[in-house]
This record gives structure tokens, C-alpha cells and sequence, in this order.
């Protein structure tokens, strides 16, 4: 029997400082609840939006694959792997933290805020030599579900230590579209990033999440002009 799990928009965590606006999915920082702590191999799942030039001085991470998906604006990366760069929007950075890695990621525009995504999944593979790597994602065609992240590196989008997919996809109203999941053993965790959906005959607004397992595929519906992202994680990590 499919299993669904719903989260509100606006029942997510809340930091709310002079410089960062952030919500978030899952518990961090110091937002803690034992009924979210994570889907799957899906541990953060971070929506923040970034003043100008102001951001998030260096710091560590280790055992955790990264994601970073800017909405609108840019980031600057820098890494003491030697990585300095800027992720714009349509562009996905991902940082295998492994045997221990520090960066920091700022607002590169000095007036306007930076919108972006960060994302947390435990990795299938520990202490590996740490990895950086970002790529542009053409996802600008319409009604389609743009691969942007898998296991392997031959495949579309940047790759990452962990049996997971991630696809981006910009509806027209009224369009229909099936995503099929790569592994029966996932999950897809789903994020709408705007407008109004319909995933398995449940409704879903901007920013709402909802992950399911337990099911083959996902029908989609959009009730507005809206974008999604559709992440397939494993339901158990060791």
C-alpha cells in the first residue's frame, strides 16, 4: 500500500535573522522536531533566502552529499579543496563532504537577495576523498521532467554517492505528466517550488512537500502554471 507523508508550507521550521529568511523541512539548526528529522536517505531540505553580499562563512561538513540549488540570483563557493565559483540560477552544485570538507556560500550580488535550495542526503559510500563539482541544467523546456542528479556519472546532471535521482519540471496548466521511480526500494520526496499540483490525488501549493513510497510512480497534474522538483531517495540507509 502507497505511503504519503504531507508538510505544509507553512508548518516548516523558521530562522528568521537581519540577513537570512530560511525555512526548513527537516529539523536543523535550531529547529528540532522528532517527527521530521528526515525521508529516507533526505536529511535537509533548506529554503532560504540570502541578503545581499551576506551568507554562510566557512564551516565543516563531513559523511553528507551537499546540494545547492539557486532559484533566482547567485551564490559564491569557496572550499578548502581549492573551489572558488559562482552557482547561478539553472545551475546545481554538489559537494561529496566525505572524509571532512569546510566552504562558505555568500550572496554574490551586493544589493539584490539570493533564493536557493539546500540539500542534505546521507551518502551510500563513507570517508571518501571529498568532491566538488557544478553543472548548468538546461530545464527551460516546458513540460518536461529534466534529470539534474543520479548515481552515476555518465548520467545527466552532477552525480552524487548515494543511490538517488532528482527532476525538475516546469508545467503548463492542465498538463499531465507520470514519473516512474528508477529503484522500488525508494521514495520520491516531492517539493513545489511554485504555483498549485495534484501528485496521487493529493493537492499540493507552492513550497508544500510530500514524500511517498511504497508506490511505482507519480501522476502529476498541474492545477497551475508550476514547477516541481521530484527527489528519489532510499527509504533505508545503513
Amino acid at each position: 500500500m502507497e505511503n504519503i507523508v504531507i508538510h505544509k508550507a507553512d508548518t516548516r521550521g523558521r530562522t528568521k535573522l537581519d540577513w537570512l529568511e530560511a525555512r526548513q523541512t527537516f529539523s536543523f539548526g535550531s529547529y528540532f522536531n522528532p517527527e521530521r528529522i528526515r525521508f529516507g536517505a533526505l536529511r535537509v531540505l533548506n529554503d532560504d533566502v540570502i541578503a545581499g553580499e551576506k551568507g554562510f562563512g566557512d564551516h565543516p561538513h563531513d559523511n553528507m552529499e551537499i546540494i545547492t540549488i539557486p532559484l533566482e540570483g547567485a551564490l559564491t563557493h569557496r572550499d578548502n579543496l581549492g573551489n572558488e565559483a559562482v552557482i547561478r540560477a539553472g545551475e546545481i552544485q554538489v559537494m561529496s563532504a566525505g572524509t571532512g570538507a569546510y566552504h562558505s556560500e555568500f550572496n554574490h550580488d551586493p544589493s539584490q537577495p539570493v533564493r536557493s535550495l539546500q540539500i542534505w542526503l546521507y551518502p551510500n559510500k563513507r570517508n571518501v576523498e571529498p568532491r566538488y563539482d557544478q553543472q548548468k541544467v538546461d530545464i527551460e523546456e516546458r513540460n518536461v521532467l529534466h534529470q539534474i542528479l543520479s548515481p552515476d556519472p555518465q548520467d545527466k546532471g552532477v552525480w552524487i554517492y548515494q543511490h538517488a535521482w532528482f527532476h525538475i519540471g516546469k508545467f503548463d496548466k492542465g498538463h499531465e505528466a507520470i514519473y516512474q521511480l528508477k529503484d522500488g526500494g525508494n521514495g520520491v520526496y516531492v517539493f513545489v517550488i511554485s504555483g498549485d499540483v495534484t501528485v496521487n490525488g493529493q493537492a499540493l501549493n507552492s513550497r508544500d512537500g510530500m514524500g511517498l513510497w511504497n508506490t511505482s510512480h507519480l501522476n502529476i497534474k498541474a492545477d497551475t502554471d508550476t514547477e516541481v522538483l521530484l527527489m528519489e531517495v532510499p527509504m533505508n540507509i545503513d
